[in-house]
């Protein structure tokens, strides 16, 4: 608060002095060591500070100067009541992907995005591999991978020397796998980048997987398998994935003990040599670069990696498990009831369908939308059953996605929370929404669109997401022009179509004795849903997961 109350001090001081009109972006960073320099005006000296913070707020190189800002708030009135605040047409052009994105003689896609507000440098490698590369038996392989390749040491330097080095550059390196991509990424300060990306591409090319950081590995995930029935949330979102996915897809499988014990470094390095691939890479840049200096730099750094590796099968498998609609119970002790209610949507086909963007306000008015939804308006402001209540829809890149209708209440009142989250569910199928209702949220979608795009970063990630999922990069021209589209109509027919109540799977975790009676005012017990039929699934063993004893 303190550092805030400063900055917009000098904001402020800056933006009235007359000699003090200081760019959001035009400071060129002085390092020490350069030429001598003439005397600068506290404004001046404050200048890449005031960037920074500009940067933070969301003035950058497509707004306005931090000096334009401060002035615009000294000369405004202050309004009695923020209600009666009243703002001008947000006006804002999507960038042209072509201006960020670069082809290396190997085909390899690079995004560039130079911002020198900052001389910081982001690099960022995503690969096409991830948990559906997993072997049979060696769940997790994957992960532990990219996790070694950060902790386990480097070509010639162990672990503990890449680690040191690392720290002495100030620099951060990460590496992280997920279901169906992997990323490695470093952030070096500009003067700092070339030995910082020495260092990376020695740990993407050489990873050393030394073999007493394994075990540190692999004990502190045997601590986590151990620890995964601690917490309800996790019990829902295991056995929720199971119910809609099954069991064996690479999406919802989970690692037992035997699987972790049977991983060794040779697995290791065998899947870095098959996967870690420039064939399976595309690169994003971001911050305080010369596009053309930096894009050598990565045809240096990528030739002569070596063996080609294995072809990637893409896109990943989808599920074969077929969900079975009813209410699911998993008995814990706790004093609060955790509830998943949902079932499985649909695969993209494209990326022109209008329904997909009626589907996003439907959702969002629903109960996607925070506390303007209906879900949290009822179950939370006008009941008090639950501290969040909510709703999403995902339509599935590669297979089905999910609806889902989540909360937590207490125990008694989980059947209620419950009625009235299908209720809602029910009524958008039924009733037009009403045009405030709909205002509200199509304003939402189109209001913050902007901050997709606030910085290089976030414009070269999303710009490299198109090429990673087939996405056009026409799809954000004519994003708001789309959901200005919708209208009460769009919205009551994709609910028709795309919300079943009938396929819904019911799943909570807590005390049943507490949780099947319902509230003590009789307004909804458990027997209300499918019947009062109710399979009630086993807790597992945690290093196992077979039903525990």
């Amino acid at each position: 608060m303190r550092t805030t109350r400063l900055l917009t001090a000098l904001v402020l001081a800056c933006a009235l002095a007359p000699s003090a009109a200081i760019g959001a972006v035009d400071v060129e960073p002085r390092f020490a060591g350069t030429a001598p320099r003439e005397a600068l005006s506290p404004c001046e000296e404050a200048a890449p500070l005031l960037a920074a913070r500009a940067a933070l707020s969301g003035t950058g190189a497509a707004g306005r100067s931090t000096a334009a800002v401060a002035q615009e708030a000294v000369a405004s009135p202050i309004v009695p009541h923020p209600r009666d605040l009243r703002f001008g047409e947000l006006k804002f052009e999507v960038p042209k992907a072509d201006k960020y994105r670069f082809k290396l003689k190997s085909g390899m896609i690079v995004y560039v995005g130079e911002d020198h507000t900052l001389p910081l440098v982001n690099v960022e490698v995503l690969l096409r591999g991830g948990d559906f590369l997993d072997p049979k038996g060696k769940t997790g392989l994957s992960s532990i991978t990219a996790s070694m390749m950060r902790t386990g040491g480097a070509a010639s330097l162990s672990a503990e020397q890449f680690d040191e080095k690392v720290d002495f550059l100030a620099a951060r390196i990460g590496v992280s796998g997920g279901e169906d991509e992997s990323r490695a990424s470093v952030n070096a300060i500009t003067p700092q980048l070339d030995p910082s990306l020495d260092l990376f591409f020695d740990l993407l090319k050489s990873p050393r997987f030394q073999a007493d950081r394994l075990e540190v590995e692999k004990g502190n995930r045997l601590e986590s398998l151990k620890q995964r029935n601690d917490d309800a949330g996790d019990i829902l979102g295991r056995e929720g994935g199971w119910l809609m996915y099954g069991e064996d897809h690479f999406s919802t499988r989970e690692m037992t003990k035997a699987e972790l014990d049977a991983v060794t470094r040779e697995d290791l390095v065998e899947f870095h040599k098959k996967f870690w691939r420039p064939a399976n890479m595309m690169v994003t840049i971001s911050g305080d670069v010369d596009t053309k200096a930096i894009l050598a730099q990565l045809e240096r750094r990528f030739s002569g990696w070596g063996e080609p590796g294995a072809k990637v099968p893409w896109p990943p498998p989808p599920p074969t498990h077929v969900p079975k609609p009813g209410l699911y119970h998993v008995e814990k002790d706790i004093p609060q009831g955790k509830v998943s209610i949902g079932h499985l949507t649909i695969k993209r086909d494209g990326w022109e369908n209008p329904d997909y963007t009626a589907i996003s306000v439907m959702n969002d008015v629903l109960g996607g939308g925070g506390f303007t939804s209906r879900i949290m308006k009822r179950v939370r402001s006008d009941e008090g059953l639950a501290y969040g209540a909510g709703s999403s829809f995902s339509v599935g890149n590669y297979w089905p996605g999910q609806f889902r209708i989540g909360f937590a209440s207490k125990n008694p009142t989980v059947a209620y929370a419950a009625k009235i989250s299908i209720d809602e569910m029910r009524k958008i199928r039924e009733t037009p929404v009403g045009n405030d209702e709909l205002a509200t949220s199509k304003n939402s979608f189109i209001e913050t669109f902007p901050q997709n795009f606030e910085s290089a970063h976030e414009i070269v990630g999303l710009f490299a997401s198109d090429d990673y999922l087939g996405r056009p990069h026409s799809y954000w021209e004519k994003y708001r022009d789309n959901v200005r589209k919708v209208t009460p109509a769009d919205v009551q027919r994709v609910a028709k179509t795309y919300l079943d109540p009938d396929k819904l799977v019911f799943l909570v975790v807590g005390k049943w004795s507490e949780i099947e009676p319902g509230d003590a005012n009789g307004k909804a017990s458990m027997k209300e849903f499918f019947g009062g039929q109710v399979t009630h699934l086993p807790l597992r063993d945690p290093l196992t997961l077979q039903p525990a004893k």
